[in-house]
């Protein structure tokens, strides 16, 4: 069973469209980048993935259950990190956490267990009575990702997840996101407009004008639109050439 299988998905602004027939899936433990210049509909594809907008066209399945037949068996398979942080900066990273364990009908000492193995698997477990904002700003984004571990899900989005970032920081969220997979199972949607966040290995999809115009492994997709991903992704973000 897939994490995520995105089926001939469409969705349009009054007379825009902004998506049209997208179709990709995740299996289980693989970290995927969706890549795309700005105005390609990323942040339309997330805002219907976590049902802030409703499909129009199309399914969404995640975890193999329907998003819009059931939304909330779907959603408990979701974790979600915006690119906008929504952590409240006056509350320790516990409080935090507590606070959204509780959202998520944890038990307090349910939720306790899980925050106790997230902090140590974020690498945080000494910070968490410390304020968030005496955090920098890799060590919030991985309190983001702790949070969005917390109810145990099969699909982590991660929008923009390195804006503000500073060089290092970026390195260190993608290695540490990607060992997630690896070493859990999760499956990541990272979105970027960033080439340097794409490995070779990574499964890749571009998103050009609402459509998907390439997918499959970052290497065999460089190679079969100009040699280095730099060009192809110039190549199908100017022509869009699909494949």
């Amino acid at each position: 069973m897939n994490a995520l299988q995105v089926s001939d998905l469409s969705f349009a602004y009054g007379a825009r469209e902004a998506l049209r027939q997208v179709g990709f899936a995740l299996p289980a433990g693989q970290f995927a980048a969706l890549l795309g210049p700005n105005g390609a509909g990323k942040s339309t594809l997330i805002a219907l993935l976590t049902r802030l907008y409703d499909v129009q066209r199309g399914e969404i399945r995640v975890g193999g259950h329907c998003l819009q037949a059931s939304p909330r068996a779907a959603l408990r398979q979701l974790g979600v990190v915006f690119q906008q942080s929504t952590l409240d900066l006056d509350l320790s990273v516990e409080q935090n956490l507590r606070y959204h364990a509780a959202l998520h009908g944890l038990s307090r000492r349910q939720g306790g267990s899980r925050i106790d193995a997230e902090l140590a698997r974020q690498g945080l477990a000494e910070r968490r009575h410390e304020r968030v904002r005496n955090l920098n700003g890799g060590h919030r984004r991985r309190v983001e990702i702790a949070r969005a571990l917390l109810h145990e899900p099969r699909l982590l989005l991660l929008d923009e997840p390195s804006v503000g970032l500073d060089p290092g920081s970026r390195q260190a969220l993608g290695l540490h996101v990607r060992q997630l997979c690896s070493e859990q199972g999760i499956s990541v949607l990272w979105t970027t407009h960033l080439l340097d966040e794409v490995q070779p290995g990574d499964a890749l999809l571009i998103l050009h004008q609402g459509r998907l115009v390439a997918s499959g492994r970052a290497d065999a997709v460089s190679q079969a639109h100009g040699g280095d991903l730099g060009s192809a992704f110039t190549r199908l973000t100017t022509s869009g050439v699909c494949s």
